[in-house]
């Protein structure tokens, strides 16, 4: 799994000019663009899942980033983005054989929010497939790449 991570003051996904997920405004927030290649597992959710609601990338009173979601009872929007397994290197357009089929790649999102709401946090999820129109405000910037494939 591969997750893009943005510390956002606030954030939402709309479908057809109706806003459906949200993290609300001036509030913490972690929004995520969550891609799942063809490999990946229930397990890799259980795992990523769990660094991402123990990552401390928040703040704490001397500036440094020393607190997590938990800790700032934050929220988080969780949108589906499979082009994130993109193969690029060869030719002009991307190819997509690394990300998983649709039903594993939906299968896996859904397992991954799951998991996230067993910490008692607000999760605000896009719509698997659909398309979509993203609003943000990057809080820093703040912004990491987390892989589960990655050493």
């Amino acid at each position: 799994m591969k997750a893009v991570i943005q510390r956002v003051l606030n954030a939402n996904v709309s479908v057809n000019g109706q806003i459906i997920g949200q993290i609300r405004k001036n509030h913490p927030g972690l929004f995520i663009l969550l891609g799942v290649h063809h490999n990946d597992t229930i397990q890799d959710c259980i795992f990523l899942a769990k660094k991402i609601v123990d990552f401390r990338v928040f703040a704490d009173d001397n500036q440094k980033m020393n607190k997590s979601i938990l800790d700032v009872k934050g929220e988080i929007l969780v949108v589906s983005q499979f082009t994130l397994y993109a193969s690029w290197r060869q030719g002009r357009r991307p190819g997509f054989t690394n990300a998983a089929k649709p039903e594993l790649g939906k299968l896996i999102y859904e397992q991954f929010i799951d998991q996230l709401k067993k910490n008692a946090i607000t999760v605000a999820t896009g719509q698997f497939g659909a398309d979509m129109q993203i609003t943000l405000t990057n809080d820093g910037p703040v912004t990491f790449v987390l892989d589960t494939l990655e050493d």
